[in-house]
C-alpha cells in the first residue's frame, strides 16, 4: 500500500507534496494512529529527493501535530483528529445546463468541505492531456469526464488510480474504477420500450446522431429497439436541409438540432405530436414550456452531483448508474 506520491511533473513542492500524502493517508485510513511512517531515507531514495526536502515536511507534520519522533525508530502518527481539506480535481467536457446542475448539486453536498477546481477539455484529447499532466500530484481526488475520447483512459491511469472517480461515461477500459455515470445502451432502450404504445401512431424513428459528442450507447440502445420491435428507422448525421415527413418521430441528443426540427415542422405548417414527434435527450426546464412540452429521455442531473459528493465524502469506491426516465409531454 502506497502511502507517499511525488510527482516530478507536478508544480507543487515535493516536501507539500509529501505532507499532502499523508494527510490524504490518514484522511483515507490508509494509515492509522501510531502507525509507523515509511523512513527519511527510504522516501529520499524512492523519489531521488534530498533528505532535507522528507525531513522539511515530516518537521511541517510534527508542527501540526500530526505526527511524533522517536529517536532512532522512526516517524510515527500521532492524530487522525485534523482539519484536512481536501483538493479536488473536476474535469468536464464542456460548460452547459445540465453540467451547471452536477456542479451546483456536489458544490452544495460538500458543503465547503473540500476545495473545488473545475475545468473544460472541450472534447480535445490535448487539452486532456496537458490538464492531467500538470495537475498530477496536486489534488486528493480527480473527477474526470471522459466522454467517448481516443485514448482518454491511458492518461487517466497516469494518476494515482486510488483517487480517481469517472463521472457521466464510463468504459470498458475504466471499469476499474469508481463511478456515477449513465448506462446509455439501457437508457435509450427502455424508454423508447416506455413509449412504445406512442411509438406505434409514427412510421418511422429517426435518430439524428453527429457521432462526435453523443455517446455510442445511445445509438446501439436506438438500433438494438428498433430491431426487436421492427421499427422503420434511420439514423442521421445532420438535420440541416432535410425535410420532415408526415408519420416521422425524431429523437434529439443536441438541443440545436431539437430547434432546426421545430423550426422546420413551424415552416412546413406541420403539427407536433400529431404529423410528427420529437423526443429530446436531457430535460431541461424549458422543454417542459416549448411547443406545449417537449418529450425528453434524462437522467437526474442534480441527484448525480449528490450521488458524486456522498461518494468522495465517505471515501466509496463504487459503481453507481444514475436513474434515467422518459418525461411524455405533447411532442410524441
Amino acid at each position: 500500500m502506497k502511502i507517499i506520491n511525488v510527482a516530478t511533473s507536478s508544480t507543487l513542492p515535493k516536501y507539500k507534496q509529501i505532507v499532502f500524502s499523508i494527510e490524504a493517508a490518514i484522511s483515507d485510513n490508509r494509515l492509522k494512529k501510531n502507525d509507523k511512517l515509511p523512513s527519511v531515507n527510504k522516501v529520499s531514495l524512492e523519489f531521488s529527493i534530498s533528505r532535507d526536502t522528507v525531513l522539511q515536511a515530516y518537521d511541517e507534520l510534527k508542527k501540526r501535530g500530526i505526527i511524533y519522533a522517536i529517536l532512532g525508530k522512526g516517524y510515527y502518527v500521532k492524530s487522525v483528529e485534523f482539519s484536512f481539506e481536501q483538493r479536488i480535481f473536476l474535469l468536464f467536457d464542456e460548460l452547459n445546463i445540465f453540467k451547471e446542475d452536477i456542479y451546483n448539486s456536489f458544490l452544495e453536498k460538500m458543503n465547503n468541505m473540500a476545495q473545488v477546481d473545475i475545468f473544460f477539455h472541450h472534447f480535445n484529447i490535448e487539452m486532456v492531456k496537458k490538464l492531467i499532466n500538470e495537475s498530477n500530484g496536486d489534488y486528493s481526488k480527480y473527477i474526470i469526464m471522459p466522454t467517448n475520447l481516443v485514448g482518454v483512459a491511458d492518461l487517466i491511469k497516469t494518476l494515482p488510480k486510488q483517487d480517481v472517480y469517472i463521472l457521466d461515461q464510463t468504459n470498458s477500459e475504466l471499469m476499474e474504477y469508481p463511478s456515477i455515470h449513465q448506462n446509455f445502451v439501457k437508457d435509450m432502450y427502455e424508454a423508447l420500450l416506455e413509449g412504445k404504445a406512442l411509438l406505434h401512431k409514427y412510421k418511422k424513428l429517426i435518430l439524428i446522431f453527429p457521432g462526435f459528442r453523443e455517446p455510442l450507447g445511445m445509438k446501439i440502445g436506438f438500433e438494438k429497439f428498433c430491431l426487436d420491435f421492427s421499427f422503420p428507422n434511420e439514423i442521421i448525421t445532420d438535420f440541416n436541409g432535410r425535410e420532415i415527413q408526415n408519420g416521422e418521430v425524431y429523437i434529439i441528443p443536441d438541443d440545436r438540432d431539437l430547434v432546426r426540427v421545430v423550426e422546420q415542422g413551424k415552416l412546413q405548417k406541420l403539427k407536433l405530436g400529431t404529423d410528427f414527434g420529437i423526443i429530446s435527450y436531457n430535460e431541461t426546464p424549458l422543454k417542459k414550456v416549448v411547443e406545449n412540452g417537449i418529450t425528453t429521455i434524462s437522467t437526474d442531473f442534480n441527484e448525480m452531483g449528490t450521488l458524486l459528493a456522498e461518494m468522495i465524502l465517505q471515501n466509496k469506491k463504487i459503481q453507481i448508474e444514475n436513474k434515467n426516465k422518459l418525461i411524455i409531454r405533447n411532442s410524441l
